[in-house]
């Protein structure tokens, strides 16, 4: 499977306008932290509970990448961490803004397979995400990530919470760190 930008069709990666209204993708840190040393390029996502009757879908196509320890399992990634990752200060720590470059639904495991080597999920939480609910299947997006030029720390806050793949960031503190 080969994912590729169509001719003439180079993503906007520009800086925001006056209608910024920045979001966030929530994702494993371990995950973001393998998409910002190049070692993964595509996101799975099944979808969370708060996700709604239909499900999950790619709502944007520009958001920054919200680091998560909720339901972090280090168990559940091909290479196991030495280190923690959580910063446990209370703080949530955004380094990284996402283009995605092709979006879809994979229903067919084979093609699921073939992408093994563009993430660090283990198998079976890829398969364990691909067998819930009563039709197999799993959205994908092949990425483009960049690194903010400076760091985005936020305070942690209850509006972050719950079971949900997008939360809205504040535009006053996003804005000068793409």
């Amino acid at each position: 499977m080969v994912f590729r930008v169509p001719e003439g069709n180079v993503p906007d990666m520009s800086l925001p306008g006056p209608e910024w209204n920045p979001v966030a993708f929530k994702e494993w840190s371990l995950v973001c932290d393998a998409i910002a040393e190049g070692r993964q390029s595509v996101i799975l996502r099944k979808g969370g509970i708060a996700e709604g009757r239909d499900g999950f879908h790619w709502d944007h196509s520009r958001f920054f990448l919200f680091p998560t320890h909720f339901h972090e399992q280090a168990d559940k990634v091909k290479l196991h961490p030495e280190k923690p990752t959580e910063p446990g200060d209370g703080s949530i720590h955004i380094r990284l803004y996402v283009e995605t470059l092709n979006t879809g639904l994979l229903t067919d495991w084979d093609e699921i397979r073939r992408l093994d080597s563009f993430h660090i999920w283990s198998e079976e939480t890829i398969r364990e995400r691909f067998e819930w609910s009563d039709e197999p299947g799993i959205s994908f997006a092949v990425i483009r990530p960049r690194l903010l030029v400076e760091e985005l720390v936020l305070e942690d806050s209850s509006k972050y919470g719950g079971c949900r793949s997008w939360v809205d960031l504040p535009a006053e503190e996003t804005e000068h760190h793409l």
